[in-house]
């Protein structure tokens, strides 16, 4: 397992959260970690019908026993998602109570209890009990508002208590969705790295670190993560938490999310459902994941050194050209305007591209070999998430190849965030891309 002394180290990094304690019935230190961090406070316990049987129960009765005046509120639904409406039903009552949230729940009980702290300007305690996504521990609440799936920006809690148990118990389809969401880190960092060398969004080390150096250790025994060993699903939710502590540090989703995430996004935008059921994020990211990998084997096929920088220069459009582009082809989505506001933060004029293919023309054969590093093959991405339970291929979350391939120009423009695809639009060879991938003999070339 990761030692307690990194864990310790990237404590100190964090600008949110102060406490974070990963063992074996922990739940039994909530109390004190309450008492600590919010000494005098009231508690209201966050939690739904499955969450309360699981850990809310136990929760609100030790926070009870430990003198702490305690409250608790379930969501009344089932079945629910992170949407502003039930972030308003939970600010309700947390301010009703006059107390401080303590969410007892996953991924979607975590976002609606951090941004509603955030409105009434205080803290909370979160209690996780699934290693499901990597929000738990970041500085942001992923929301559906007016149709849009937003970041907000939000802190993250003060303290985090996992109990090990409770998590590796969790349903093997959660833990999936959460490595599926830890590996998408694989090919974030490597956009990461074109933002940086672009100089747009620079790579800040602290955040960097403190995810990237333990990453390929945390995902190399997806059998064991399957089969629900508790070291091994641990080990999952500790570098989950680490991916939020990355963000934090960065004030920024740019450590955890690029264009793996953006397919999510658009998903859920469209309201995209299988069998019914809207897919979770985990799921939807591993798609995302498996294309971008699928996207840099192609890329790292290419010989850039002879990139004729003149002519992309000469044939770079204008930024109204491009805004065209962008009104085109958001016209009929849920955001008409999303695309001309990503281009009017990202868009570089041609001498900045002639910049940007000059740096990637005379250091690529560095630049080759560092993204080959970083980035896994995707063939060996698939073979981790088929062996873990996650999706292996789009049809899977009921997508099929063409609604995949017709996803990947939304994908380029819907972040103002420098991505893999930006640097092909600018280097002329963003079909050939596409084509490697979807055409005939790329792996989504039939269904």
């Amino acid at each position: 397992m990761i030692s307690q002394e990194y864990l310790n180290k990237a404590l100190a990094l964090a600008t949110d959260t102060k406490v974070f304690i990963m063992e074996d019935g922990a739940l039994a230190k909530v109390p004190q970690v309450f008492k600590e961090c919010f000494p005098g406070k009231k508690a209201i316990v966050i939690e739904d019908c499955n969450t309360s049987r699981v850990a809310g129960y136990e929760v609100e009765k030790l926070l009870k026993e430990a003198g702490v005046e305690t409250t608790s509120f379930m969501i009344p639904d089932e079945k629910f998602h992170a949407e502003w409406p039930y972030v308003q039903m939970v600010e309700a009552e947390v301010k009703r109570a006059g107390a401080i949230a303590v969410s007892v729940g996953s991924g979607v009980i975590n976002d609606l209890c951090k941004l509603s702290s955030a409105h009434l300007g205080q803290s909370y305690l979160c209690v996780p009990t699934a290693a499901s996504v990597d929000g738990y521990s970041s500085f942001g609440a992923s929301i559906s508002f007016e149709g849009l799936k937003q970041t907000f920006e939000c802190p993250a809690p003060l303290a985090i208590v996992a109990d090990a148990s409770v998590i590796a118990s969790a349903p093997k389809h959660m833990t999936a969705a959460g490595y599926a969401d830890l590996a998408a880190k694989v090919p974030c960092g490597a956009e990461w790295m074109i933002a940086d060398l672009f100089g747009t969004e620079p790579i800040v080390p602290d955040a960097w670190h403190v995810l990237q150096d333990v990453l390929d250790d945390i995902l190399s025994n997806p059998e064991a993560v399957a089969a629900g060993d508790k070291d091994a699903v641990s080990d999952l939710f500790i570098g989950l938490t680490l991916s939020g502590i990355a963000m934090q540090i960065a004030r920024s989703s740019r450590p955890a999310s690029c264009t793996d995430h953006l397919f999510s996004h658009y998903l859920d935008m469209t309201g995209h459902r299988f069998k019914g059921e809207l897919q979770s994020h985990g799921f939807q990211v591993a798609i995302g994941t498996l294309t971008m990998c699928a996207f840099f084997d192609a890329f790292l096929k290419m010989d850039l050194t002879t990139l004729d920088v003149d002519a992309c220069v000469a044939a770079w459009p204008t930024l109204a050209q491009e805004q065209e582009r962008a009104r085109d082809l958001f016209k009929d989505f849920v955001s008409p305007g999303l695309g001309v506001d990503s281009i009017n933060k990202k868009y570089a004029d041609a001498e900045g591209v002639r910049v940007q293919l000059t740096k990637v023309k005379e250091q690529w054969p560095e630049l080759r070999e560092k993204y080959r590093k970083q980035v896994y093959p995707f063939e060996k991405m698939r073979a981790m998430f088929k062996t873990v339970g996650a999706p292996s291929d789009p049809s899977e979350i009921g997508v099929t190849r063409a609604q995949l391939k017709a996803m990947v120009p939304f994908t380029q423009l819907m972040r103002h965030r420098i991505n893999l695809l930006d640097l092909a639009k600018r280097g002329m060879f963003y079909d050939e891309l596409v084509d490697a991938v979807f055409g005939k003999e790329g792996v989504y070339g039939a269904e």
